[in-house]
């Protein structure tokens, strides 16, 4: 089990993520939404916060879904 930062999944977009993190409200909003849901995740995961399968299935649809979001915004799509 381990954290997703984005930092740790995209190492080669460090600059790129931090520029855009204090140039662009939008990124930086997406961000933080990913980071949270991660931490949240991460937490299910481990066995601190109990909840259903589905649940915690829709939460990994949505940080996927903003990982993703985030990464065409890091390629300059």
């Amino acid at each position: 089990m381990e954290k997703h930062d984005l930092l740790h999944e995209f190492p080669e977009h460090k600059a790129k993520i931090h520029e855009l993190r204090t140039s662009d409200a939008h990124f930086k909003k997406q961000l933080d939404e990913y980071h949270q849901l991660d931490d949240q995740i991460y937490r299910i995961e481990d066995g601190s916060e109990i909840t259903s399968d589905e649940y915690l299935n829709e939460l990994r649809l949505k940080r996927v879904h903003l990982k993703d979001n985030l990464y065409r915004k890091l390629q300059g799509k």
